[in-house]
C-alpha cells in the first residue's frame, strides 16, 4: 500500500487461491466490525476477487471473498487501510481485547490471541485455517513497509 491507495491487492503478493468455496448468502457475510476498547466501529464490505486479488476500498473495511465466515470454520480475513477512520486504531490493540463481527443475521464475538508484524510476502497469515479464526490485516511499519496482523479466536462462553 506504500502510500499509494490501490484498487486491489495486486501490488501485494497475496494471490487468492485455494480459498473457501462454501456456499453462503448475504445474511452470512460480515457487515460491521466493532472493537469497543479502541472505539473502532466500521462497516465491512465484501471484497471480490478480481484477476486473482482482493479488491481494496479506500474508505471502508473489507471482508475477503472466499475467506472464512463468522460462526464457521476457516480464516475470516477483514482488512482496511491504516488510517484515521479505518484500521489506524489497530496500532493500540492488546491481547484479550474483544472484537465483534456482525453479519446480516447475528453477532460473533472474538478475543485477540496474537498480534504481529510481518513482511508483505508472509502471506500465510491469510491462509485458510482448520478452526474459526478472525484475521485483521493492515499496513504498518516505516512507510507502510510491513503488515500488522491481529489474530482472534471465537470467544468461549
Amino acid at each position: 500500500m506504500d502510500g499509494v491507495i490501490s484498487a486491489d491487492f495486486s501490488s501485494e503478493p497475496v494471490r487468492i487461491q485455494g480459498f473457501n468455496k462454501e456456499k453462503y448468502t448475504e445474511e452470512d457475510l460480515p457487515v460491521r466490525i466493532i472493537i469497543p476498547k479502541l472505539a473502532l466501529d466500521l462497516a465491512v464490505t465484501k471484497a471480490k476477487i478480481i484477476r486473482g486479488y482482493w479488491e481494496v476500498f479506500p474508505d471502508k473495511a473489507s471482508w475477503g471473498e472466499g475467506s472464512g465466515l463468522p460462526g464457521r470454520l476457516g480464516n475470516q480475513v477483514i482488512f482496511a487501510h491504516a488510517r484515521e477512520g479505518l484500521f489506524l486504531p489497530l496500532k493500540d490493540i492488546q491481547p484479550e481485547m474483544e472484537i465483534y463481527v456482525l453479519t446480516g443475521a447475528k453477532w460473533s464475538d472474538y478475543q485477540v490471541k496474537e498480534i504481529k508484524e510481518v513482511w508483505p510476502k508472509q502471506t500465510e497469515v491469510v491462509a485458510p485455517t482448520e478452526d474459526e479464526t478472525l484475521t485483521l490485516y493492515t499496513c504498518s511499519g516505516f512507510k507502510d513497509s510491513k503488515r500488522l496482523i491481529v489474530v482472534a479466536k471465537r470467544k468461549i462462553k
